[in-house]
């Protein structure tokens, strides 16, 4: 059975090697599939080239002038995260604990003709999710790989407020 609800949410993401940190408070609709199944809906605001030099995101990234749509699905056992809707850059995520998992990214360019896709692989190190019968906290660690270059070690965490 399907139920949702709104509530707000807390977002950090974190390097252990590097110099990246970013939090993202925001109302989000959370939908209750099944037991232990989740998806959440949240907006992410709009990155600008000011916010971009503050929280050390990374400045090749293309600004984004509207925001930005976070879909989260969630379980005990995989986190697919999914971001979409700015136009010029879009991303998925599949991470499963103990598994390489795949992040594509896909880049297009003003006219919208010319698009790239990049893909990397993660390797999740721990997958912590609690509560029940709504999901409360979630904490993902993992590593970012390029063929045989890892990228870095990385923290998710989600809280929901209730």
């Amino acid at each position: 059975m399907l139920s949702y609800q709104r509530k707000p949410v807390s977002l950090s993401f974190m390097s252990t090697d590097l110099p990246i940190c970013s939090m993202l408070e925001s109302p989000a609709t959370l939908y209750h599939k099944d037991q232990y199944q989740f998806h959440i809906l949240l907006h992410e605001p709009a990155i600008t080239d000011r916010e971009a030099s503050c929280t050390s995101v990374l400045p090749i990234l293309p600004t984004a002038a509207k925001p930005r749509l976070l879909w989260l699905e969630v379980s005990l056992s995989k986190i697919i995260i999914t971001m979409q809707g700015n136009g010029k850059y879009f991303y998925r995520h599949i991470w499963e604990k103990g598994v390489y998992g795949i992040c594509r990214y896909w880049l297009q360019n003003d006219s919208l003709k010319l698009h790239y896709q990049l893909q990397i692989r993660n390797f999740t190190r721990n997958l912590l999710v609690q509560g029940g019968p709504i999901l409360e906290y979630l904490r993902l660690e993992y590593e970012l790989w390029s063929q045989q270059l890892q990228m870095g070690h990385y923290i998710l965490e989600l809280e929901i407020h209730h």
